[in-house]
């Protein structure tokens, strides 16, 4: 397999580990958007949160808390934005499911995940909430 991620889960590629166990790895970002910028990744290859079965779900999120614990010893920020793109019109690059734990710090000049896209139109939640009836 050509992953970048299953290479560095298979040591192929070095990394910077912030948090591990048997079904996940957390790593430092090798171009990190802020101080910290850690990637939480399953150990098993999937490429979006949709792949894995509940089992590997809760493991994984399990992960994604103990690496922001992990983070939060270690640096002591302020606040967090912690997500993951899914697809190529998410933004998602490689694929293989990875979490972004991005540490945030007063007057760091970065924004919310309100500040990722605006394009709603003219649809509101009402028109949309219909669909899912």
């Amino acid at each position: 397999m050509d992953c970048l991620f299953c290479k560095i889960i298979n040591k192929e590629i070095p990394n910077y580990s912030v948090y591990e166990d048997s079904r996940s790895l957390a790593f430092l970002d090798i171009h990190p958007k802020c101080k910290g910028h850690t990637v939480v990744i399953p150990k098993v290859h999937a490429e979006t949160l949709l792949d894995l079965d509940e089992q590997l779900f809760h493991g994984f999120l399990m992960a994604v808390k103990k690496t922001q614990e992990r983070i939060e010893e270690v640096l002591h920020p302020d606040g967090y934005n912690v997500g993951w793109n899914q697809g190529e019109a998410g933004g998602q690059v490689v694929p293989h499911l990875h979490i972004h734990i991005l540490p945030r710090w007063k007057g760091d000049g970065g924004s919310s995940m309100h500040g990722i896209v605006s394009s709603a139109g003219e649809t509101n939640a009402a028109e949309i909430g219909k669909l899912f009836v």
